[in-house]
């Protein structure tokens, strides 16, 4: 930087020192040139003078740019450095922490995340995980705001009112009613329950709403008569009348209502009926002469615009290699037929 300096101050002396020689040359010269002589050699003079100078405001800049930048680098050094340093103290912790879980020692491990790291979220999942479930809701629900993990937590440590009132205020209708069944409120467990079979019946969810009255509310007349209402109203249609069927275990009384269904099953509806007689079928044998008969009236009724349907009567006679035959000539002479 010095000898940068002593070189410019030596520049700018020998500068003025040219530059008093010119004048004086230029001033001898007055009475022996002409005017316009004496004047395009004192532009030539200002035009160096000028170069030079740039030159000397060009080096002056270059060097502020490098003082700049050791100064930036050196900054930027220390931000390193403290990252770094914050870096190990952190990475500090972590072991700390991990060295209390370790040890099966859950609250200091805790204390660790939640004050010295700044992590309730860690730090609630520590107490969880080590039992102290009530400890840990009051963070989920005071620090992170959190009511679903507050509400399991609870749960956990049976405290049911309190996660009852979170689960209330998350509308979780059906988590309402489990929780005041388990302490044997049944009153108000049911009410919930409805209301969640309500909410599936308004979205047409029928096999939702009749598995809450079946499984949660033991009604199974219920469970049936929504699943019935499915069917009829052509809500989810077959998976009603599949479930409705699976419900009945009475053979008899099975085989009666299979029977009671198909006279009031519309014709744009007896194809949904033939596929859910193909489970059916296979449930008891008591069962298959009145399906296969039932089957064969649709088949009937179908060939005439739906030829593939004959396909439907090898699943009501599996074991009859007779009717596969058939099935194999009628599908050979539809074909030639629609050729010809």
């Amino acid at each position: 930087m010095m000898n940068k300096q002593k070189f410019i101050d030596k520049f700018m002396a020998a500068f003025v020192l040219l530059a008093m020689f010119k004048i004086i040359g230029i001033v001898a010269q007055l009475f022996h040139e002409s005017f316009w002589s004496v004047v395009g050699t004192l532009v030539l003079f200002l035009i160096i003078a000028f170069i030079i100078l740039m030159v000397i405001a060009s080096l002056k800049d270059k060097e502020q740019n490098e003082r700049n930048a050791k100064r930036k680098a050196a900054s930027g050094g220390n931000f390193y450095l403290e990252t770094s340093l914050f870096d190990r103290i952190r990475s500090k912790y972590e072991e700390l922490a991990e060295k209390y879980i370790a040890e099966k020692d859950y609250k200091k491990a805790a204390r660790v995340y939640i004050n010295l790291l700044q992590d309730h979220y860690r730090g609630a999942k520590t107490l969880e995980e080590g039992g102290f479930y009530n400890e840990a809701a009051v963070i989920y629900l005071k620090k992170l705001k959190n009511k679903s993990d507050a509400a399991v937590c609870y749960e956990k440590a049976k405290q049911y009112k309190k996660a009852i009132e979170l689960y209330k205020e998350m509308e979780q209708k059906e988590k309402v009613g489990d929780l005041y069944k388990e302490i044997n409120d049944l009153t108000n467990a049911y009410t919930y329950y409805q209301m969640v079979a309500n909410d599936y019946i308004s979205n047409y969810q029928m096999v939702k709403a009749s598995l809450v009255y079946r499984k949660k509310m033991e009604k199974a007349d219920e469970a049936q008569k929504v699943l019935l209402k499915g069917w009829q109203e052509d809500r989810d249609a077959f998976n009603c009348l599949n479930n409705y069927f699976a419900n009945i275990f009475e053979i008899e009384k099975l085989e009666a209502e299979i029977r009671n269904l198909y006279k009031e099953t519309p014709s744009y509806k007896k194809m949904i009926y033939l596929d859910a007689m193909k489970y059916e079928f296979k449930r008891d044998p008591k069962l298959q002469p009145t399906i296969r008969s039932i089957a064969y009236e649709i088949i009937a009724e179908k060939v005439g615009t739906r030829s593939e349907i004959v396909n439907e009567l090898k699943h009501f006679n599996p074991d009859d290699e007779v009717i596969l035959k058939d099935i194999s000539r009628f599908k050979t002479s539809r074909n030639k037929m629609f050729r010809n």
